[in-house]
């Protein structure tokens, strides 16, 4: 849960406060919750004592797979199901609602996909 924290704040403060553009935002914010994530993962959720090159390895190939599926999800929900522009939580105070609502809805697929593959790739018992 931390390093989901990490990456929705990294990408509020970039995306929302700063305004700079989506895929850079939830770039900067998935490689500092990939960094979290791999030392909490190999620690504690997995209590993994393996080499840490090769998980290390591993588990960024699997951020990858993961962050391309959320990368090719959330575009599509943007641009092609034109959720950029929505106006879904008009009574909040923030722009770049859609794009909000769809990090957040990305950070499930993406959750989802990477837990899948580190439980049974990198961290394999």
């Amino acid at each position: 849960m931390i390093n989901t924290l990490i990456t929705l704040v990294t990408f509020y403060i970039i995306n929302t406060l700063l305004d700079l553009p989506y895929n850079l935002a939830n770039s900067i914010g998935y490689v500092l919750g990939l960094i979290n994530s791999f030392v909490w993962n190999k620690n504690w959720v997995f209590k993994s004592h393996k080499g840490w090159m090769k998980e290390a390895a591993l588990f960024i190939g699997g951020f990858l797979i993961c962050f391309g599926i959320q990368l090719l999800a959330t575009n599509y929900m943007l641009n092609g199901l034109g959720m950029k522009d929505m106006e879904l939580i008009s009574w909040l105070p923030m722009k770049n609602t859609g794009e909000n609502v769809v990090m957040c809805i990305g950070m499930v697929i993406y959750t989802l996909a990477n837990y899948c593959y580190n439980r049974f790739v990198t961290f394999k018992q």
